[in-house]
């Protein structure tokens, strides 16, 4: 099943039809768990996005469509204005992959402390200067670009949740004798 496939399924997108041609085309002699498919749909809930920038305004029309896009790829956006609460989230979440998206200013400071934590996946600076940043953002490998609109930033962010998802999903067969 693919992660897109997976992602349907999970949010409760697929037919029934179509679960069971996925089902039939596995093998007409297994089927998959309930318990693993359980599994798997909890799995992507561990995916979480952080917004990183000291000019987040929730009540802003612009910020409020940003995190609209941004749970459409996954359920937990957390937005922070600061660098304290954001490391502090992330000292206190150890369980969850973690997507950051950060201002270029914030960012600079933020990478450099947070670079090494395990659950860190990806890191997406969102600015108005690509220029400005580029030097100090091309020694760490897990940021992925410097972006200067939210669409790029979701487009990448979508795929890398989708291969994130992938490379977390484990697949029980059982036998229908079973």
């Amino acid at each position: 099943m693919t992660s897109k496939a997976l992602i349907q399924e999970c949010s409760g997108q697929q037919s029934k039809n179509t679960t069971s041609k996925s089902k039939a085309s596995v093998n007409a002699k297994t089927t998959t768990s309930l318990a693993t498919t359980r599994f798997r749909c909890s799995r992507i809930e561990n995916c979480v996005v952080i917004w990183a920038d000291r000019n987040i305004d929730l009540n802003n029309s612009d910020c409020q469509n940003t995190i609209a896009n941004l749970r459409g790829i996954v359920n937990q956006v957390n937005p922070y204005t600061t660098l304290g609460e954001c490391i502090e989230w992330l000292n206190e979440n150890k369980e969850e992959t973690v997507f950051i998206i950060t201002s270029g200013a914030l960012g600079q400071q933020l990478v450099s402390e947070i670079y090494s934590m395990p659950t860190l996946a990806a890191v997406y600076i969102f600015c108005g200067d690509k220029q400005r940043h580029k030097a100090w953002a091309k020694k760490w490998m897990k940021i992925k670009g410097i972006h200067t609109a939210i669409k790029p930033i979701c487009k990448a962010l979508q795929l890398d949740v989708m291969q994130c998802n992938q490379d977390n999903i484990s697949v029980s067969i059982i036998g229908m004798n079973e």
